[in-house]
């Protein structure tokens, strides 16, 4: 299984260790792989694996097992739920998420509002069962199983709400019942509705008609004579031009007086010098 990346895997986990052994759950990361996993599936607020087991003669298992390992979560009621709804559907910044198909990592603030819990906090929470023979609770199965959801919700952490009883598709049609929803909804309509289907994403050339047919002579003469007489022009000048570039004050220079300056005064003096020669 790849390492939990995202807050909500790491989240999910963290909640699991404030009432379940750390050390027992920890046994359960080598279980979370696909080659122990053999299959699962979620049927509402259920989710349930075959898992493969430990040859173990301590407990009587002498040929390679698959157990049947189910992890139940408590469902929030309809009631509940409409009244989460209303509450993140009167909060920008929530909804606006929600309907991009993102999780706000803070989103458990307002189920604390109704003192309910997206991500399981206690015992309560849960209901496992499998069919190993090791008594205690989470075997190493059950904590494989919630390894695995940890890695599910990297990827989708809209399987919490699910996992909770309700399903992405309804939680995202309530919310856009409400009248901020609907505002938002509309919006993000209006974004999409500027594409348009092309048959092509590349430019297509165009034809453009070709240039009169030029002679060699015309090419090189041209159909204008240049002017006989050019205007003169006088070299730019401009006093200690390479010395500029090192700066007013370069590294070997220890006075306090400019070195540029310094230098286009030497310039100017010899031009004089030159000049009157």
């Amino acid at each position: 299984m790849r390492a939990l990346c995202t807050w909500w895997g790491q989240r999910f986990i963290q909640a699991l260790e404030s009432f379940t052994d750390s050390a027992r759950l920890a046994r359960g990361r080598a279980y979370a792989t696909n080659d122990r996993i053999r299959s699962w599936q979620r049927k509402g607020c259920v989710v349930s694996a075959t898992i493969r087991g430990n040859i173990n003669p301590y407990y009587g298992v002498y040929k390679e097992p698959l157990y049947k390992t189910t992890i139940a979560f408590q469902s929030i009621d309809a009631a509940q739920w409409q009244q989460l709804i209303q509450i993140l559907g009167s909060r920008a910044a929530f909804i606006s998420r929600l309907l991009l198909n993102e999780v706000p990592d803070s989103i458990e603030d307002v189920f604390r509002t109704l003192k309910l819990n997206l991500l399981p906090y206690s015992r309560k929470d849960l209901k496992t069962d499998c069919s190993c023979p090791d008594y205690a609770n989470p075997c190493k199965h059950i904590a494989g199983l919630y390894y695995f959801l940890a890695a599910q919700l990297d990827r989708d952490p809209f399987l919490l709400f699910e996992l909770r009883g309700l399903e992405r598709d309804e939680l995202q049609k309530q919310l856009q019942k409400t009248p901020l929803g609907q505002a938002l909804a509309a919006a993000i309509g209006e974004q999409d509705a500027g594409f348009g289907i092309v048959d092509s994403y590349f430019t297509r050339a165009t034809t453009q008609p070709l240039a009169p047919r030029m002679t060699p002579g015309d090419f090189w003469h041209g159909q204008r004579r240049l002017p006989e007489n050019l205007p003169q022009t006088t070299a730019t000048v401009i006093p200690a031009l390479l010395i500029k570039k090192g700066g007013d004050f370069p590294a070997f220079w220890p006075y306090h007086q400019s070195f540029i300056t310094t230098m286009e005064t030497i310039y100017q003096a010899i031009r004089k010098r030159e000049k009157d020669w």
